[in-house]
């Protein structure tokens, strides 16, 4: 069974991590894929691993002509948008005391300014068709606090007042709009934080892998087919009555 079979999704930082993961979920589900990143390499590596019609796009999310250009391209290739998943994504950590204007802007313009520009570029689209999903990654960070990531705490929080207006404003149109907010993750950019914690600590690896995993109640990392799996959850047909939702896979850490 291909419950979405003949679906376009664009999964936006698809190359790796959770996009990478996402990709792979709606391949099995019969959705035909647009990659969206920064590097075409990694982009392609995914692609061929794909069992689906898969197009790539490179682009920056953060600027505005890369983004209504590769949805272009994306529409000529595979045909209009149904689904989109707002991936691409951004973290480093700092004190709040030490957190400069360029961190901030990038943090922002990242994770949320892009999750605004793709939706515009998309939505039109599901519009004109009367049906779309659009599922935003946000992170436990846009639920709750943690500390040296107020930049990207305030980014995801964005990200998920966004979702919830655009839900309500889309109420009507069958189109439905949520969020899946992953805990800690054993992604790349998950081992790059690792370093930095190791790095600026002093801890061991072991000991900044147990920092993290102290969070989840389960005592463990989330791995990224189950962020996967719930973003799967939310393109399926009978998802239809789930919008304006902020769904945490973080094994209990946020409830």
């Amino acid at each position: 069974m291909k419950p979405l079979a003949g679906k376009h999704a664009v999964v936006t930082g698809g190359g790796r991590g959770i996009g990478a993961a996402i990709a792979t979920a709606l391949a099995g589900a019969g959705v035909r894929l647009t990659l969206l990143g920064r590097s075409r390499a990694q982009l392609e590596a995914q692609a061929r691993k794909l069992a689906t019609e898969v197009h790539v796009e490179t682009c920056d999310v953060t600027d505005p002509a890369q983004v209504q250009q590769a949805f272009e391209g994306a529409s000529h290739a595979l045909g209009k948008v149904d689904i989109l998943v707002n991936n691409a994504g951004q973290a480093e950590s700092r004190p709040f005391g030490k957190t400069d204007l360029r961190l901030w802007r990038t943090m922002l313009e990242v994770n949320l300014t892009g999750t605004f520009l793709c939706t515009q570029a998309a939505l039109p689209g599901m519009l004109a068709a009367g049906w779309g999903r659009i599922v935003n990654i946000a992170s436990t960070a846009g639920l709750r606090g943690y500390p040296y990531v107020s930049a990207y705490c305030a980014a995801k929080h964005g990200v998920i007042g966004l979702t919830r207006a655009l839900a309500l404003e889309l109420a009507r149109k069958n189109i439905t709009v949520n969020a899946v907010c992953p805990g800690f993750t054993q992604t790349e950019l998950l081992e790059a934080s690792l370093a930095a914690i190791v790095q600026k600590t002093g801890r061991s690896p072991t000991e900044a892998r147990a920092e993290l995993v102290r969070h989840n109640p389960q005592g463990r990392l989330v791995e990224p087919e189950e962020v996967a799996q719930a973003v799967l959850w939310l393109c399926m047909p009978g998802s239809a009555a789930l919008t304006g939702q902020a769904i945490a896979v973080a094994g209990g850490e946020v409830m």
